[in-house]
């Protein structure tokens, strides 16, 4: 995989329900992490999911989390379009054309799990996420 595009859904705390939902509309695998396992501390968003990733038999990806602390939840809002994989300098490329006349909200660099990512709202009010991982064998 050197790149791929896909919604990323925002919900206010029920985001489980959410993609349990979509896991049986559509089928596949469907993978959940929470903040706790992400090392937030004991709190509300504990068992909130810090992110969750659908991947379909026909191909489909869906990704979600719920409203991380200190973001505003916005329905009609939550989604953003997310661009991910592991080719780092096409995915950069991306990221700089995006960004550019837009405003950046989570700066392009390495997170707490280990990939590079950002977060921003391109010049015509589209909201993106790219995610940079290692490449795999």
């Amino acid at each position: 995989m050197t790149a791929r595009l896909n919604p990323y859904l925002s919900f206010d705390g029920d985001a489980r329900q959410a993609m349990e939902f979509y896991e049986q509309v559509f089928g596949g695998t469907l993978s959940l992490n929470t903040f706790g396992e992400s090392g937030m501390p004991d709190g509300e968003y504990t068992d909130q999911i810090m992110h969750a990733m659908l991947e379909t038999p026909d191909g489909f990806t869906l990704m979600a989390s719920d409203t991380p602390p200190g973001m505003e939840y916005r329905p009609g809002s939550n989604f953003s379009v997310s661009l991910s994989g592991d080719d780092a300098a096409r995915l950069r490329g991306f990221w700089e054309k995006l960004s550019a006349g837009g405003a950046v909200a989570v700066p392009l660099e390495k997170q707490m799990w280990g990939d590079v990512f950002g977060m921003c709202t391109d010049r015509f009010g589209v909201p993106w996420m790219v995610n940079i991982s290692e490449p795999t064998g």
